[in-house]
């Protein structure tokens, strides 16, 4: 008789351990978003989605670099050609924003000098927004490669270059003056041109 109790406590502990581990299992956390905690790691396909997808979690998960470190700065930019490089996908100029940790009007405001704060410039080490500007000319420089050697579509060309470059269609109007000035008429003459406007002509 108790060897039959004991052979019980033991299946009924054995039991209690293996619903234990049920339930950790099922009590495990799962992130939906899993894939941003992994940079991408479990993407490893070679369609365009998935190239797309790779490079902006590897942005996202990239530390904000210091911009008064212009040796992390230059290093950061390297980085971030290097990256839609090694994917064969054209870099782009809100993934440069991203990779240094900043939107791109202040990628805008740094490149083109144009600061819409008073304190913005000191933000940034000169040695940091000389190389953001050149870097910023190198995806310029791209973009028009790309234009003209129709590796873009020119409609999505123009839209960048104008958003992101600062190009502009412009219509100019040149205005002429009359050559026929009111000093080349004596006065005789011009009071015949009123009087015939005016239909009040001796005639």
């Amino acid at each position: 008789m108790a060897r039959k109790k004991t052979q019980e406590k033991y299946d009924l502990d054995e039991l209690l351990s293996d619903g234990e581990e049920v339930v950790k299992q099922v009590a495990k956390p799962v992130y939906r978003n899993n894939f941003l905690q992994t940079g991408g790691a479990t993407l490893d396909g070679n369609d365009d989605q998935t190239k797309f997808m790779r490079i902006n979690l590897a942005l996202y998960n990239m530390d904000k670099v210091d911009l008064q470190d212009s040796e992390a700065v230059k290093k950061r930019i390297s980085e971030y050609f290097e990256l839609y490089a090694s994917e064969g996908v054209k870099p782009t100029v809100v993934g440069m924003g991203m990779a240094l940790g900043i939107d791109r009007r202040r990628l805008w405001e740094i490149a083109s000098g144009n600061y819409r704060r008073t304190n913005a410039p000191y933000d940034v080490a000169p040695a940091s927004s000389d190389a953001i500007k050149k870097a910023y000319d190198f995806l310029e420089n791209l973009w028009e490669n790309y234009m003209a050697n129709g590796k873009i579509n020119p409609v999505s060309g123009i839209f960048l270059g104008k958003n992101n470059f600062g190009y502009q269609d412009k219509t100019e109007y040149v205005l002429t003056p009359n050559q026929n000035q009111e000093q080349n008429y004596d006065a005789d003459s011009i009071k015949q041109r009123y009087l015939e406007d005016s239909g009040d002509s001796d005639d």
